[in-house]
C-alpha cells in the first residue's frame, strides 16, 4: 500500500489494486495551495473547512462523515466516534477516527482528536500498525499527548500531521516539539510511503512526509 501525505492532516491511501481513499482534504484557507486529487472515497473526521473539502477531490467518490464501517475493493474501513476536544465535545464538537485495512494492513487517522487518551478508546482502536496523528495542539492533542498515544498504541510507524508549516495560517505548533520526544525519527524527502506487511519491523518509527 501507500500513503501520500497531501499536507496538513490530509492524506491518499492507495491499496495495491489502485483502490484509493483520501483523508480529511483541506481548503486553501489553512495557507497552502490544495493539490490535485482523485479518489474512490473521502472520509472526513468533522465538518470543518480544513477537514472537509471534499468538492477539491475529482470523480465521485463515497463520502464517509458518520460513525460506520464501509468496504471497498480491498479496503476495510471503520469510523469510530470520539470528541474534538478534552470536555467530551462540549467546546468544539465530535470528531471521527478512520480505520482502514489495506494489503493486511491496520492503518489509523485520528482526524482533529483532542481528548484525552484513555484505555476504553485504545481499545477500541488496536490493532494500528500504521498511526496518522495530530501533534499540533490548541485544537487537537498536543505534542505530549500525541507520545502517549504513541506509546500506547504501540503502531510500527507514525506519521505526524495537523502541524505548523510554512504557509501554515493556523495558531498551531511546529512537529519539532513531537520529534524531539522520540529517538527514531525519519524525515523523508518525498511525500509518499509505500509499505507491505513484511516492512513492519517490532520498533515504533516516526516518519515526517513532505508535504506535496
Amino acid at each position: 500500500m501507500k500513503i501520500e501525505y497531501l499536507g496538513h492532516s490530509c492524506f491518499k491511501l492507495t491499496e495495491s489494486t489502485g483502490t484509493s481513499v483520501i483523508c480529511d482534504p483541506y481548503d486553501e484557507a489553512v495557507g497552502y495551495g490544495v493539490p490535485e486529487m482523485s479518489a474512490d472515497a473521502v472520509t472526513v473526521s468533522h465538518h470543518h473547512y480544513d477537514h472537509d473539502a471534499v468538492k477539491s477531490v475529482k470523480g465521485s467518490p463515497v463520502i464517509i462523515d458518520k460513525e460506520c464501517s464501509y468496504d471497498l475493493p480491498g479496503v476495510e474501513i471503520n469510523a469510530i466516534k470520539s470528541f474534538h476536544d478534552g470536555e467530551e465535545g462540549k467546546l468544539r464538537g465530535g470528531n471521527l477516527i478512520f480505520k482502514f485495512r489495506m494489503d493486511g494492513i491496520d492503518v489509523c487517522h485520528l482526524g482533529d482528536l483532542g481528548e484525552e487518551c484513555s484505555s476504553a478508546l485504545i481499545d477500541e482502536l488496536l490493532p494500528v500498525n500504521v498511526l496518522l496523528i495530530p501533534v499540533g495542539g490548541t485544537y487537537t492533542i498536543d505534542a505530549e499527548m500525541a507520545k502517549e498515544y504513541v506509546d500506547r498504541i504501540m503502531p510500527e510507524v507514525v506519521i505526524p500531521m495537523h502541524y505548523r508549516d510554512k504557509g501554515c495560517k493556523l495558531d498551531i505548533e511546529k512537529v519539532d516539539a513531537f520529534l524531539n520526544l522520540f529517538d527514531d525519527v525519519e524525515e523523508a524527502e518525498e511525500s509518499a510511503i509505500e509499505l507491505m506487511r513484511n516492512d513492519l519491523k517490532d520498533d515504533t518509527k516516526i516518519v515526517v512526509l513532505r508535504r506535496r
